[in-house]
């Protein structure tokens, strides 16, 4: 299994748009993907302006194929990297699952 996390700061004020396209992307991309096991987007009421990408695939030929993906190309790669400051991607390998 491949686990991935994006902290994402996003631009003033963007918070709501930015949580629109998650929600729009949802059902669109990683639910309708054979490989996507899980995706989660948090929020820190405690911070405005950020989210938190908790992703987990099959392998890295499943996340390949999530990031290929149209829903992909259109929503995150597209409109939702319009909101972002920065980002950085870490990959984590599991130790523990309940």
């Amino acid at each position: 299994m491949l686990a991935k996390v994006f902290p994402i700061r996003l631009k003033d004020g963007n918070q709501a748009a930015a949580e629109a396209i998650v929600e729009e992307f949802g059902p669109r991309g990683s639910a309708a993907e054979e490989g996507t096991l899980s995706f989660r987007v948090y929020r820190d009421p405690a911070t405005p302006d950020y989210l938190l990408f908790v992703e987990h695939f099959a392998d890295q030929a499943a996340y390949d194929a999530h990031t290929g993906s149209a829903a992909y190309r259109e929503l995150i790669a597209g409109r939702f990297a319009e909101l972002i400051v920065e980002f950085v991607e870490v990959d984590h390998e599991l130790v523990v699952s309940l």
